[in-house]
C-alpha cells in the first residue's frame, strides 16, 4: 500500500493507493508546521483505522511538499516509525518531465507533480490551474515539456490580505456571488474577490492560449477549485485528485528504476 502526501501551505492531502494503483481513500488536513513525527504517526494511524486499514500495510511513501519543516517531520516518521525510505519530489528527482525553464530547481514540487499527472492523463499541450493558497498556472507543450507558467495570490489569500489591511472590511464566507453588483459589503467582497479571481483566471488562460498558438486543454485542481469548477467555459477538466495521482505515477517510475538498477547490479540514485 502506498501512502502519498501532498503538503501545501494551508492544507495537506493524504492519499492511500492499493497494489493495483487505485486511490482507495484520501484525507484533507490543515498543514501544521510544528506537528512532530510521532504526532503524524498517531494521526495517520487513526485516520487509516476509520477505513479499516493500518499503517503496517504501508510499504511505500512519497512526499510532495512546499513546507520544509513538514517535509522533515514526514521523512523522519517514515524512516523511524514505518522503516521506509520515502521518495521526496523535487526538481532534482527524475520524474520524466523536461523542465524547459531558466530555474528548474525552483519549481515547486506540487507543480511538478501536477504536470506529470496532467500529461499522463490528458496529454498536451495543457494548462494546469491549481487553486490553493496561491493560484498557479503551469504549461506543458505537445511533447510534455514544461514551458513555464504564472503565480498569483489565491482567492483566500487575497481576501485575508484585504480584510487585514482595510479597517472597515472583514472576512466573509468564500462562495460565488449571485451577482457582481453587490447590494451589501459582504456580497461586494465576494464579487470583487471570488468573481474577480475567476475573471483573472479566465483572462490568463486566454492570454496563455494565445501565446501557445494552438489549442490547449485546461485542467483545474486544488482545494479551492470547487468554487470555480462549474462556473466557466474556460475549463475542460476538473480533477480533484490530480496531485495525488501524479504522486502515484512518480512513485511507480522511481520504483521501476530502482528495480532495473538492482537487476543490472547498479547503484540507484533518485536524480
Amino acid at each position: 500500500m502506498l501512502l502519498a502526501a501532498e503538503v501545501g501551505n494551508t492544507n495537506t492531502s493524504i492519499g492511500v493507493f492499493d497494489a493495483a494503483g487505485e486511490l482507495i481513500t484520501s484525507f484533507r488536513l490543515s498543514t501544521e508546521r510544528d506537528r512532530m513525527p510521532d504526532e503524524w504517526f498517531g494521526l495517520l494511524a487513526a485516520l487509516l483505522a476509520t477505513e479499516g486499514r493500518t499503517l503496517q500495510e504501508v510499504d511505500g511513501v512519497i512526499i510532495s511538499s512546499v513546507v520544509p519543516n513538514v517535509t522533515t517531520w514526514l521523512v523522519d516518521m517514515a524512516r523511524k516509525r514505518l522503516g521506509i525510505e520515502p521518495v521526496v519530489v523535487s526538481g532534482d528527482l527524475d520524474v520524466g518531465l523536461d523542465l524547459d525553464v531558466e530555474e528548474p530547481r525552483q519549481l515547486g514540487a506540487d507543480r511538478i507533480v501536477d504536470c506529470v499527472a496532467a500529461y499522463h492523463f490528458y496529454g498536451g499541450p495543457a494548462i494546469i490551474v491549481d487553486l490553493g493558497t496561491a493560484t498557479t498556472f503551469d504549461v506543458i507543450d505537445r511533447s510534455g515539456r514544461y514551458k513555464g507558467g504564472a503565480i498569483a495570490a489565491g482567492v483566500g489569500t487575497s481576501l485575508k490580505a484585504l480584510a487585514t489591511n482595510a479597517a472597515q472590511l472583514f472576512n466573509v464566507e468564500l462562495r460565488m456571488p449571485d451577482s457582481v453588483i453587490g447590494r451589501n459589503t459582504a456580497d461586494q467582497l465576494r464579487a470583487g474577490i471570488v468573481a474577480g479571481h475567476l475573471a483573472m483566471v479566465e483572462g490568463l488562460i486566454e492570454r496563455t492560449r494565445a501565446e501557445l498558438s494552438e489549442p490547449a486543454k485546461v485542467i483545474i485542481t486544488g482545494g479551492l477549485a470547487p468554487l470555480f469548477a462549474d462556473r466557466s467555459d474556460s475549463f475542460d477538466v476538473y480533477d480533484p485528485n490530480l496531485t495525488l495521482n501524479g504522486l502515484h505515477l512518480i512513485y511507480e517510475r522511481v520504483r521501476d528504476r530502482q528495480a532495473a538498477a538492482a537487476t543490472a547490479g547498479l547503484s540507484w540514485e533518485a536524480s
